[in-house]
């Protein structure tokens, strides 16, 4: 199942029936684990360990250096899950001294054509990052979110779980979990991602009591500090959802995306 053309080192560490196409170059620190296949033209180097049951398209690129000129040649890494989907010129970048020595992407991911997931950036599980969409340094994207094509999310922005990020979006703050994102640059919230939220099995009455918290942490004015308490005394003990939300707003450090277009 290996192309005679492939380049492979004889360090690497491959797995079982794994099926590596023509051209593809692995590096001395490579591990690749069982039941992965690489298309073509697949370039895997640096300290880079991949689970199982991925398929990667051709002219990807994982564990380059990172693109960051505070990186020293430390021997970071790039640590990819399970079952994921990696599409045509992807680019994945290792991590820094700087951010943890890591880029870590989860399970049953799909990143699409062109995109790139640029050093110490944490992604989670069932993640959709659609065509050209680009993570900046240290972003970390959270399970079940939907970055649409040609987005652009700056360095520490952390993306909240089902967050759905609209096409061609210029994200420069942490856009809470369950909550819609519009298209543009510094485009404000519109709302839930009730799609989203339907489809993990949340029903209209968990749906209407995270729209009610949405509306005091999000969308009405007011100091942060005060709009969180008013969340809180709404919140029960099994409201899984709610308690994320207030939790990642009462954590937010970057700024944060609320309602409407963000005038700051």
């Amino acid at each position: 199942m290996i192309h005679p053309t492939a380049v492979i080192d004889g360090k690497a560490e491959l797995g079982n029936d794994v099926a590596i196409g023509p051209y593809c170059v692995i590096g001395a620190d490579v591990r690749l684990g069982d039941n992965c296949e690489l298309m073509s033209h697949v370039v895997i180097t640096g300290h880079t360990s991949i689970g199982s049951g991925n398929r990667i398209f051709p002219f990807t690129s994982i564990g380059q250096i990172p693109q960051d000129l505070k990186y020293h040649g430390e021997a970071s890494e790039v640590i990819i899950g399970n079952n994921n989907q990696i599409r045509e010129n992807a680019t994945i970048n290792a991590g820094t001294e700087g951010g943890g020595m890591v880029t870590r992407i989860g399970d049953h991911n799909m990143l699409m054509a062109y995109t790139h997931v640029a050093h110490d950036c944490l992604l989670g599980d069932r993640i959709v990052l659609a065509n050209c969409s680009t993570l900046a340094g240290h972003v970390e994207v959270d399970d079940g979110a939907i970055i649409g094509g040609l987005s652009a999310i700056q360095q520490f922005v952390r993306i909240g779980k089902l967050a759905m990020i609209g096409g061609m979006s210029g994200v420069t703050k942490d856009v809470p979990p369950y909550c819609l994102l519009a298209g543009g640059y510094r485009s404000g919230l519109s709302g839930l991602n009730i799609i989203g939220l339907k489809r993990q099995g949340y029903n209209l009455k968990q749906i209407g009591q995270l729209k009610e918290i949405y509306r005091l942490l999000l969308q009405e004015k007011g100091k942060r500090d005060e709009q969180v308490t008013k969340a809180e005394a709404l919140l029960q003990a099994d409201d899984a959802a709610g308690q994320a939300l207030v939790g990642f707003v009462r954590s937010a450090q970057r700024g944060l995306t609320t309602h409407g277009r963000d005038s700051e």
